[in-house]
């Protein structure tokens, strides 16, 4: 009977063991494999951003020879100078020149409600859907130059949440985020305190929203590289 036992208590030892020892080397394989997964994504950001500089250095370059020839040509022509006149405007449109004026500023932070047993804290953080929402209220309303966090929101820009972050014109961010709308201030801020609004909506969610008007409002222009590889200029013909 007690060799019996002994033989039980052996073969559990036994079968543990095995056990332990599988789930060690499933739990070192995940370990080497995330460690391998964040090198590559470190490894390719790091390519991004170079490019992105090296981007960045040509478009300084060309500005600065552009501004050279404006420089140059306006002084001799008045033909020269239209076509200067139309550049500068075309830039502004395009949100590549830095613009001011009359506006408002919003400013939306997280919510500081304390949180409840079986809150979902998700549910009380500023989401892109949420900063997209204020955007849309404001173009809607006559906005002509917006930006958050002086990234300004030009045809190519993106709103996208990353985790409990935002990515923002490929910079990232957290809250709080200052948006930016030069516009008419009264239509502004009427808009996104329409009753049962945006902002109606946030609040409701103890997500913190201020509005604050300004007579004169600063909005950078886009600072990233604007290309098309697909869109290419109508021609005429079939479509």
């Amino acid at each position: 009977m007690k060799k019996n036992f002994f033989i039980s208590i052996a073969f559990v030892c036994i079968v543990l063991g095995i056990m332990m020892s599988t789930q060690f080397k499933n739990v070192k394989n995940s370990d080497n494999l995330t460690v391998q997964r964040a090198e590559e994504l470190t490894n390719k950001l790091k390519q991004i951003q170079k490019e992105r500089d090296e981007l960045k250095k040509q478009i300084n370059d060309l500005e600065s020879k552009i501004s050279s020839y404006e420089n140059s040509a306006a002084k001799t022509s008045t033909v020269t100078k239209s076509l200067k006149d139309d550049l500068d405007k075309y830039k502004e449109l395009a949100g590549l020149s830095d613009v001011e004026g009359p506006g408002v500023i919003v400013t939306i932070n997280d919510s500081d409600k304390q949180l409840q047993p079986g809150d979902d804290q998700n549910a009380f953080l500023v989401h892109d859907e949420d900063l997209l929402n204020i955007v849309n209220e404001l173009r809607a309303a006559g906005a002509e130059a917006i930006s958050i966090n002086d990234q300004r929101l030009v045809a190519t820009s993106e709103i996208r949440m990353i985790g409990t972050t935002m990515n923002i014109n490929s910079a990232r961010f957290t809250a709080p985020y200052v948006v930016k709308a030069i516009g008419n201030p009264d239509t502004l801020e009427a808009a996104l305190k329409l009753k049962g609004g945006i902002v109606d909506t946030l609040l409701n969610w103890g997500i913190q929203v201020s509005i604050k008007r300004s007579d004169k409002l600063l909005v950078k222009k886009y600072d990233g590289v604007l290309t098309y590889k697909y869109a290419k200029p109508y021609e005429g013909g079939n479509n």
